[in-house]
């Protein structure tokens, strides 16, 4: 039977990796079957009661104490193996070529005074510092990349307005992966240096991407990893946006691939907003939610992590990027007019990632109207609904309820973009265009900057004629489509104003990193060649919470 041997080392704080490290390495000397290397924490010392690892005369100890328990063969082997941890610790690898390496720093504060010209701080420290540590990197004029999980919402959000405020960039919190001027953070993948440049609030996800960037023969500018929570409703995409303004000023990168979880819908519609405004090709891909259009303006719509890397290499092979019409932004709200249910819902569901919508259907992001009759910012309305045709025929037979409803949001200034759909067919009414066309020429006359779009819906084989409808619309003043995208698309550079972001940083220089956490992330950096310099981090005051509070409140007194 194995005999339990212990150590316990107050305050003597280890990361995870060298823990684990430490415990591989005891498990290898002679005589010891099994060895644990943790901190104390209640989690931990359940975990050894589990496997039959927790001493039981085991002395107080807590969450920054470091644990180490052996099984051994029998009391003297096993007291041998807990008198090798310091030399073990010591033997620990070191990463190839790291002889020019700065030694470990006791602080931040000296890990800046050695390393003056540094632009990163990576913080990998357990989430209940990680805050402090993350806000005293800011404070030292540091970007900041944020490993660590278990950060609240509240600390996020302040963090990022802490950054905003000093012209810094925060990433994280739990954001695994970047590449920061060649440099991988976190888990990045060695890929070729390229002209394309990514924004990604999932750290695999930018993974896939990249690596199938350089598979594909391209190459990655940046990768700026945001954490999973910066576009959620709280955080409201703050790295997210300033991200993207850096990768829109930064001259090493031609095409953007902007990459999340499905983000809140108020978040999505800025986040498009913003690409709009790049100046450059835009690949967008928000995982499971369907591409709203195929592409509009400088964008371009991806479904899943393999179409978007595709699309990101094709759009960096093309000359310039594909673009729509010319239209510019104007301003002013949409009132969209529909006979067909469907196309209604259609229109909704691809207007809402760009537009706060209002109509008479039920969709999620989409706010629903207190009165059909009276419209309200962009509207649509399908008038074919049940609502709206009591006592009245179908809209699609007779026109006269939204001819009237024409005119109405004409009237009404801050409009500035009509779009309705013209159906054909058997059935329907015989000749649209004969009322249609007098009220789009009239409303034009009135309003020459008001514009009226029509989707038209038929063929020429239809008893209506669809060519000679078209052409008689467009003579009243009308732009007709056949393809409800291309509507939308002229919808949307009409109506959407672009952010048009602006960086003042040097976040995507060479970086000059303090490590602070994961020694492994310090050693990682080394190997790339970055410079670094590793702070040997410990909680504050052996992590007592009233002492640490205490030290935090004599710091930010002047």
């Amino acid at each position: 039977m194995a005999v339990l041997r212990h150590q316990v080392r107050p305050g003597a704080y280890l990361d995870s990796i060298v823990l684990m490290q430490l415990q591989a390495a005891l498990c290898a000397e002679p005589g010891i079957r099994d060895s644990a290397a943790v901190m104390a924490t209640a989690a931990n010392l359940a975990m050894l009661t589990s496997s039959a690892m927790l001493p039981a005369r085991l002395e107080a100890c807590g969450n920054d104490d470091l644990l180490v328990v052996v099984a051994a063969r029998d009391a003297d082997t096993g007291d041998a193996a807990l008198g090798q941890v310091d030399a073990l610790l010591a033997r620990r690898s070191a990463p190839a070529g790291n002889d020019d390496a700065l030694p470990p720093a006791k602080s931040l504060r000296e890990a800046r005074r050695r390393l003056p010209e540094a632009t990163w701080a990576a913080v990998s420290v357990p989430g209940r510092w990680a805050a402090g540590v993350a806000r005293e990197a800011l404070e030292n004029d540091l970007n900041v990349f944020l490993y660590s999980d278990n950060v609240s919402v509240q600390d996020e959000i302040s963090l990022k307005r802490s950054a905003a405020a000093r012209g810094r960039l925060l990433l994280g919190p739990d954001c695994g992966t970047a590449i920061l001027g060649g440099i991988g953070f976190g888990f990045a993948n060695d890929v070729r240096r390229g002209r394309i440049g990514l924004v990604g609030a999932s750290g695999t996800g930018l993974q896939a991407i990249t690596t199938q960037v350089h598979d594909l023969g391209a190459g990655v500018s940046h990768a700026i990893g945001i954490g999973g929570r910066d576009l959620s409703q709280p955080v409201a995409g703050a790295a997210a946006l300033r991200a993207l303004a850096l990768l829109a000023a930064d001259a090493a990168t031609e095409t953007i691939v902007l990459v999340s979880k499905p983000p809140a819908a108020a978040v999505a519609r800025a986040l498009v907003a913003a690409a709009l405004g790049v100046g450059k090709p835009v690949v967008v891909c928000f995982l499971a939610t369907a591409p709203p259009i195929a592409s509009v303006a400088n964008l371009t719509f991806a479904p899943g992590l393999e179409q978007a890397a595709d699309l990101a290499v094709a759009q960096d092979a093309a000359a310039s990027p594909s673009q729509v019409e010319d239209a510019l932004f104007v301003g002013g709200n949409l009132r969209a007019l529909f006979a067909g249910g469907t196309l209604a819902f259609e229109t909704l569901a691809q207007l809402r990632l760009f537009l706060p919508v209002h109509a008479n259907l039920a969709l999620e992001g989409v706010e629903p109207l207190t009165d059909p009759a009276s419209s309200c910012g962009h509207t649509v309305l399908d008038m074919g609904a049940d609502e709206l045709t009591v006592g009245r025929l179908h809209p699609m037979i007779d026109p006269d309820l939204r001819l009237r409803r024409l005119r109405q949001e004409a009237k009404d200034p801050s409009v500035s973009t009509l779009l309705l759909d013209v159906v054909f067919g058997s059935g329907a009414e015989a000749d649209p265009a004969a009322r249609l066309a007098p009220v789009i020429a009239e409303l034009r006359a009135a309003r020459p900057a008001l514009e009226v779009l029509v989707l038209a819906v038929g063929t020429n084989q239809d008893v209506q004629g669809k060519s000679e409808q078209i052409t008689r619309l467009e003579a009243a003043g009308a732009r007709v489509y056949s393809r409800l995208s291309a509507a939308l698309a002229r919808v949307i550079a009409r109506t959407v104003d672009p952010l048009c972001p602006v960086a003042d940083t040097d976040a995507l220089a060479a970086p000059r990193v303090i490590n602070l956490g994961l020694e492994s992330f310090f050693h990682s950096l080394i190997e790339q060649g970055a410079t670094a310099v590793h702070v040997a981090w410990r909680p504050p005051a052996s992590g007592n919470a009233r002492m640490t509070a205490l030290l935090a409140a004599m710091r930010s007194t002047p």
